[in-house]
């Protein structure tokens, strides 16, 4: 595994952190390329059960390591091979919005540019409310990458979404749960408990369910119609019926005791 990119596993809980912190976790491209590679094995494992992204020293992540970029900006080869390369190494958002698993980002000090779109593509964002978050993007004159567009198009709609683009605001923790951005702002001292516990929790939790959810909130934000989203909700509540986790649920309920469950 790449060297600014730490893995820790606690029962079925995998922790990503970004390990960059005297660059505030700016990210190369190789730290990038190891991220997805990592998050795809997560999305394979069946011991992987949630995953929380976070970064070290007090900052999420500022996006990518704009120095770096500047280094080698005329040393690049052609267009299609880059589009290519960075194409590969997005698959980081990817992997957090649609493996079969929870995903949290635990988010401290700074989330800008292909920081806050990695966040974005999670399914909880647990923030500081001294946090700061922004795309940043137009600051360096770049598009954005990532899926931060798309996900910030179906988290807050299209006009914020273009007013965050093109005029680049800085939101506190506090500002961003008010709109509706990230799930919850808390004390930066608590950012890291509480994403913790809340994956331990999802961690024991019935792991093929939360899969099936999670297909069918993206293709009712997908444009689904009704009737798909019914027939999608059909299939998959059938199949959820099938499982051991629904079975020792329903027997916990007759039992009046807390189910176990098994993530099958």
């Amino acid at each position: 595994m790449h060297d600014h990119l730490r893995l820790e596993r606690q029962a079925g809980l995998l922790t990503v952190t970004l390990n960059r912190p005297a660059q505030r976790n700016a990210m190369t491209p190789g730290m990038t390329q190891a991220l997805s590679m990592a998050l795809a094995d997560a999305a394979e494992d069946p011991a992987v059960r949630a995953v929380i992204l976070t970064g070290a020293g007090g900052h999420f992540c500022v996006g990518g390591d704009v120095k770096s970029m500047n280094a080698t900006s005329a040393q690049h080869s052609g267009t299609g091979a880059r589009i290519h390369s960075l194409r590969d190494r997005m698959s980081a958002s990817w992997y957090l919005h649609t493996m079969p698993k929870p995903t949290i980002a635990a988010i401290e000090g700074a989330a800008a540019g292909a920081g806050l779109a990695l966040a974005l593509a999670c399914d909880l964002r647990i923030c500081a409310l001294d946090a700061k978050l922004t795309t940043a993007f137009a600051k360096v004159a770049l598009s954005g990458d990532f899926g931060g567009s798309y996900f910030m198009s179906r988290i807050l709609g299209t006009a914020l979404a273009r007013e965050h683009y093109l005029l680049s605001p800085i939101l506190t923790g506090a500002e961003a749960k008010a709109l509706g951005l990230v799930t919850r702002a808390v004390p930066a001292q608590e950012v890291q408990g509480l994403a913790q516990s809340l994956g331990e929790t999802l961690a024991t939790g019935p792991t093929l369910t939360y899969a099936r959810m999670k297909q069918n909130l993206a293709l009712a934000a997908g444009g689904g119609t009704l009737a798909e989203c019914l027939d999608q909700e059909a299939r998959n509540h059938i199949l959820s019926m099938a499982t051991q986790d629904h079975r020792a649920a329903a027997a916990a309920f007759v039992d009046k005791r807390p189910p176990v469950f098994s993530g099958t």
